[in-house]
């Protein structure tokens, strides 16, 4: 009978038994974590600087003065995604401690991506960073809210703590390059322009960046049920799907739907591990601490495909219209829209993204 060798422990186990070793924790993720955290920090207030170039104060005043917009974005984001994500719990009848993960990520307030990708899908961007700012101050009060009603089936309202600095510090970093980009594009609009073609590019290759490292540091989370998986991939979707149509239900034009759509649809999945890890137990994350992870990388998804598809149409458009017209192109019907819109509420003309002057084509990507 041949002699079982003895196993190993590694060099720097404390603990040992049997086949059991228990090692040291690894800083090399904390340290990794702490340093991508601040460039990427940086990086953020930095496109966000760049989309703050898109924005007119007067217009966005408009939208505060006049929140229709903001009020439909109100309902989408306290109203129909955390309802969701409690029918959704219910329905696939998870884990208790999975079922509040899913509904705190449907109480999370929008998140700044939403704003990127506004951009490139022709939005109203005056409307997403307004919805954005407001959905963040919101959550301060809206999250316990709603946390406190759809959790309470499965858990005391006490025992999940909010992170209000995570909210404060979001709601900073997003006013104050904002605001430093309307004052840039006021006093000098050429130089706006360029910020704006580099920003554009940053931001997208700034989510994708985020996508990868936390799928790096966070690898050992994704052994979860199949039920989790299934959930983060569709909640994304029910939720850009639910905002674009409540938007166009009530007669918004189609600009706006999509900016309604992106949202509703696209949340701040860092607040939400933020949350989890403040209000749960190490044995209790591992059971959930990866549905975060989950939905951000599938609302990419979502908002990549809906790019795709938005700008296959447009080609389209534009090849129909110039098959049928020698000349060239001739407005779209959702064009159209957009100015009709516009005399109806205001008086004034507004191009692709809403502005009232001739846009240079040069900083169409």
């Amino acid at each position: 009978m041949c002699e079982q060798p003895e196993p190993i422990c590694p060099v720097n186990a404390t603990i040992c038994m049997g086949t059991s070793c228990l090692v040291p924790r690894d800083p090399f993720n904390d340290i990794l974590g702490m340093v991508m955290s601040t460039t990427l920090t940086i990086m953020l207030a930095l496109v966000m600087f760049s989309m703050g170039c898109t924005v007119e104060a007067r217009k966005l005043w408009v939208h505060i003065r006049r929140p229709w917009g903001i009020f439909i974005g109100f309902l989408c984001q306290f109203g129909i995604m955390p309802f969701t994500a409690f029918a959704l719990s219910l329905i696939f009848n998870v884990l208790p401690i999975q079922a509040i993960v899913i509904i705190i990520m449907g109480c999370c307030p929008g998140g700044s991506s939403s704003n990127v990708f506004c951009y490139w899908l022709d939005g109203d961007m005056d409307l997403s960073i307004s919805m954005t700012a407001c959905s963040s101050i919101l959550a301060l009060g809206m999250m316990p809210l709603c946390l406190f009603v759809y959790t309470t089936v499965w858990t005391s309202g006490d025992a999940i703590q909010i992170p209000y600095d995570s909210i404060g510090i979001t709601l900073v970093t997003l006013l104050v390059p904002v605001c430093l980009g309307i004052y840039t594009k006021h006093r000098w609009p050429k130089a706006a322009k360029k910020i704006l073609k580099v920003g554009s590019v940053v931001g997208i290759l700034l989510i994708i960046i985020i996508a990868v490292i936390g799928g790096v540091l966070y690898q050992s989370s994704w052994t979860i049920a199949p039920s989790l998986w299934i959930i983060g991939t569709i909640y994304p979707f029910i939720g850009f799907g639910l905002g674009f149509l409540l938007a166009r239900f009530v007669g918004q034009p189609w600009y706006r739907c999509r900016t309604i759509a992106l949202e509703t649809g696209m949340q701040n999945s860092q607040l939400a591990s933020t949350i989890t890890q403040l209000s749960f137990s190490p044995a209790e994350l591992e059971l959930m601490f990866a549905f975060p992870l989950i939905y951000s990388i599938f609302q990419l998804v979502v908002a990549g495909i809906a790019i795709g598809l938005y700008y296959s149409i447009k080609r389209c458009r534009r090849g129909t219209s110039a098959e049928e017209d020698g000349e060239g192109a001739r407005s779209t019907v959702e064009d159209q829209d957009k100015q009709n819109y516009a005399l109806e509420n205001g008086g004034f003309h507004t191009d692709e993204n809403g502005n009232t002057e001739n846009k240079d084509k040069g900083t169409k990507l």
